[in-house]
């Protein structure tokens, strides 16, 4: 129990373990519900003694008060996925943007193409043998926290100890602030959701689970689509879960016996992911909980990895797609939105799994109906996600339909067959205009 001393000589308080951070300094932020907003807090405390210091995460939760008006001149936030918390700052020119894979982050850390020199954690107290947990997101902090030349964990005896690669030893942290507050909790439905727009979701979701065979392996990314299909599962069986990440739908079917992972290929048994986005119940759930092994984003999202899964599904949202199969899944328009976070990463492993089936879903409309999804064309600025060579299965609440290994032409007639009916007309007159039909 040396290491109890050596513990003990790193705890200090938040204002001091901010002092680590310099000027000019890249600092990584622990992201999702991790997100350590003690060391965050007391970083932006510290602003006035600070200039150009870049703050890096994915995805994250709470007040990301470094982007804040006033703080332009002390902090510059990179996002390597968006969130709502920093979509305004992007688009108004005072963040930055990385498209980029998520299987793709952790090799631009130790490569040291985005060198990072502070790693802001959030972890669990450490065990008998002094190893802390990553708790409830692994992804991308354990590379980083491998690379920093300073790591600062707030060390919180609710953050749940997750079992997998999953921990730090206390010898790899430089800084110790130890807080006793709550873990972020992702609300798990929109408070502004119409029961109607409900009732497209649940038949999204009805669509896709008639996709899903017994012994499937499911990847579900985040959203109300991905929701949807969680609570169409009842009736199935062995289902398997690997997946960047997954949220409280997981605890109903695994307590039902519909995920039993039992039937999967690579780490039987088990729930791999690399991180959760939801409540305190699901917190507790992961708890010490052997069914679920966390991994890093690099093991998890490796669309090799992915394709040993046999009848591995994706399940990834979009928010358009053009008639010939280009799926925009990170922008509307010319205004950056999300990231490419692992859609491409799963839809490409699992197309190369056997009996594996890539999936993206969307409503058919936007705006209150009054704007097709499916359209003629991308609109003006939207980035491609995911290409027409990588589109297999497309899923509304009209259908699905396969365009894999189809023309344009039948491609063109299935997309239009699952928009909505009052948009039909219209695409597939612009369609012949285009020579298209």
């Amino acid at each position: 129990m040396a290491w109890i001393e050596t513990y003990r000589s790193k705890v200090v308080s938040a204002d001091e373990a901010a002092k680590a951070i310099q000027s000019r300094d890249r600092v990584y932020i622990h992201p999702g519900c991790a997100v350590p907003e003690v060391l965050v807090d007391a970083m932006v405390r510290r602003s006035d003694d600070l200039e150009k210091c870049e703050v890096l995460h994915i995805l994250s939760l709470g007040k990301a008060a470094y982007v804040q008006p006033g703080m332009e001149k002390h902090f510059h936030h990179t996002a390597l996925f968006i969130g709502k918390n920093t979509r305004e700052a992007v688009n108004k020119g005072q963040a930055d943007f990385v498209p980029v894979f998520l299987s793709d982050i952790p090799g631009l850390f130790y490569s040291g193409q985005l060198k990072l020199d502070v790693a802001l954690i959030h972890v669990s107290p450490p065990d008998e043998h002094g190893f802390c947990s990553f708790g409830v997101g692994i992804e991308t902090t354990k590379a980083a926290t491998e690379v920093a030349r300073t790591v600062i964990a707030q060390v919180n005896p609710n953050m749940p100890r997750t079992l997998g690669d999953s921990f730090i030893h206390i010898s790899k942290i430089h800084k110790i602030v130890e807080s006793d507050v709550p873990i972020m909790e992702l609300p798990q439905v929109e408070p502004d959701t119409s029961e109607e727009e409900l009732e497209v979701f649940r038949k999204i979701g009805g669509n896709i689970s008639e996709l899903i065979e017994n012994g499937s392996t499911l990847q579900l990314g985040i959203g109300r689509i991905p929701d949807a299909v969680l609570m169409s599962l009842e009736g199935k069986k062995d289902l398997g879960i690997h997946s960047e990440m997954f949220s409280d739908g997981m605890i109903k079917l695994v307590e039902s016996g519909v995920v039993t992972n039992e039937k999967k290929t690579l780490h039987p048994g088990k729930i791999v992911a690399s991180f959760v986005l939801g409540s305190r119940k699901l917190f507790d759930f992961i708890h010490n909980n052997p069914i679920a092994e966390f991994h890093p984003s690099q093991y998890v999202n490796d669309p090799f990895i992915i394709s040993q899964n046999r009848k591995m599904i994706a399940i990834n949202s979009a928010l358009q797609i053009d008639l010939t199969g280009q799926v925009c899944a990170d922008s509307i328009g010319y205004n950056f939105y999300s990231g490419f976070g692992g859609q491409v990463d799963f839809i490409r492993g699992a197309a190369r799994s056997e009996g594996g089936k890539p999936i993206v879903a969307l409503p058919s409309t936007a705006r209150g109906g009054t704007v097709s999804r499916i359209s003629n064309h991308l609109a003006e600025g939207a980035g491609v996600t995911t290409s027409r060579g990588d589109v297999h299965y497309v899923a509304t609440e009209f259908g699905v339909v396969n365009l894999h290994g189809k023309a344009i032409s039948e491609r063109v007639r299935l997309l239009i067959g699952i928009a909505h009916p009052k948009f039909r007309d219209e695409l597939a007159q612009s369609a012949r205009k285009r020579c298209w039909i």
